[in-house]
């Protein structure tokens, strides 16, 4: 029903697209309208986590770990270096599933905060 919709988030994988759609069956249309909308607010592009994780690698530290909020390990990076550029070059090289993880922790949020049925749409 909103598969189209699925499809016109930026950078979105066939992973997550397939763990959007077995998350969000039983929704009605409202309720995925609404979960939609926030859903989009909070995800992070796999490409833009590219970038984050580059300009952890050489200008700031850890920036893509304060990004999908994991501060311990953002200051971590921070004081270490990166834990000394390893860190930071692995992180490069899962930027993916850094974006996946964290969506995913956005879909479960996201699905709570429609489920409360606090959100009315207009």
């Amino acid at each position: 029903m909103f598969d189209a919709q699925f499809m016109a988030l930026p950078g979105i994988t066939p992973q997550e697209y397939s763990y959007l759609q077995t998350a969000t069956n039983g929704l009605d249309e409202q309720q995925l309208r609404t979960f939609l909308m926030i859903y989009s607010g909070k995800r992070k592009n796999p490409s833009d986590m590219l970038l984050f994780c580059v300009i952890g690698l050489f200008l700031v530290p850890g920036l893509q770990r304060f990004i999908i909020n994991q501060i311990g390990m953002g200051i971590l990076y921070l004081v270490t270096g990166g834990l000394c550029f390893i860190g930071s070059i692995v992180d490069i090289i899962n930027h993916k599933s850094l974006a996946f993880e964290h969506n995913q922790r956005m879909v479960f949020e996201s699905l709570q905060m429609v489920r409360m049925g606090g959100f009315k749409q207009y």
